[in-house]
């Protein structure tokens, strides 16, 4: 009977060698258990133990008394120990040492891929030589673990962990429930204030609660209380310029807004109207100054007919 990676097995010990370790055996094959590998007290010959099945760094099947955070074809969420630009994720599975997750597996676009401290589910699985990886955890995994929103959560502000990133939107996992998973819910691209990354803790506000039991979200306070809060960050930018002005107004493209004020242009025009109705600045061009520092037209030479 050959061994799985990522199984936990209990085996009997047939032989001690040193330098290296232990021999296991399953009654057709032997494992390594490393001197590395212990747990707790020395074992001694025929003594049977409970160990966890992998391969190591040099590819060869091994054994640990050390007890990983995953299993073979279990799910779990783990965080981001490393980035590979031509390999993909590695993943701290609490061995010492990480669980890959290739790069086929990541998105296409890199400003939606996991960095180092971001958390991923995942499910392990095995690739073709039988070795241990990773493989994201898709929505038909992870739906059932979750639990239809009650509508008093609307325009609740909640946290989750982002599970998917598209150019349309973004999928999250909220918190909750007796093993953390609350209700799926979706940030569309239009209420997103940035690029949300594979595995990012975000920070959201139920915006709708749909019959399913799922939810849409939004980055961004409510229309009435984003527009104080958002006019209050333009301003304090333009009274730090020194010219008392800002090269942006209406007409400025949206990306830019976003990236400068991290707000949508919709947003932006809203608590840029409260200014200019208080009378507090004014557009000229496709700037915006504060009322007093506004540039004052020029006027034209003109001849005097007597």
């Amino acid at each position: 009977m050959s061994y799985v990676a990522g199984t936990t097995e209990r085996l009997q010990i047939s032989r001690e060698v040193s330098p290296y370790g232990y021999f296991l055996n399953n009654g057709e094959e032997d494992v390594l258990l490393p001197y590395t590998e212990l747990v707790g007290s020395k074992p001694h010959v025929g003594d049977e133990i409970e160990v966890f099945i992998f391969f190591d760094s040099e590819d060869r099947i091994c054994a640990t008394m050390n007890k990983p955070f995953i299993s073979f074809g279990e799910m779990a969420r783990l965080v981001v120990a490393d980035v590979h630009p031509r390999l993909g994720c590695f993943l701290e599975m609490g061995l010492g040492r990480q669980l890959l997750l290739p790069l086929s597996e990541l998105p296409e676009m890199i400003e939606y891929r996991p960095i180092v401290g971001d958390e991923v589910f995942v499910f392990m699985a095995h690739d073709k030589s039988g070795r241990q990886i990773a493989k994201l955890a898709q929505e038909p995994e992870l739906a059932p673990l979750t639990f239809p929103a009650p509508a008093a959560w609307r325009n609740q502000w909640v946290e989750g962990w982002v599970t998917k990133s598209l150019q349309m939107g973004s999928f999250v996992v909220i918190d909750g429930g007796v093993v953390g998973f609350g209700a799926y819910g979706l940030i569309p691209s239009t209420d997103r204030i940035e690029s949300l990354r594979l595995g990012q803790r975000v920070k959201a506000r139920v915006t709708f609660v749909r019959e399913d039991g799922r939810v849409n979200l939004s980055m961004t306070q409510q229309k009435e209380f984003g527009r104080v809060e958002d006019a209050d960050r333009i301003l304090a930018y333009i009274k730090e310029r020194p010219s008392g002005g800002m090269p942006y107004s209406d007409a400025t493209e949206a990306e830019l807004i976003r990236s400068r004020f991290g707000v949508s242009k919709g947003a932006f025009k809203r608590a840029l109207g409260k200014l200019m109705r208080e009378g507090i600045v004014v557009q000229q061009g496709s700037w915006t100054y504060l009322t007093e520092n506004a540039p004052q037209p020029k006027n034209e030479n003109t001849d005097e007919v007597e």
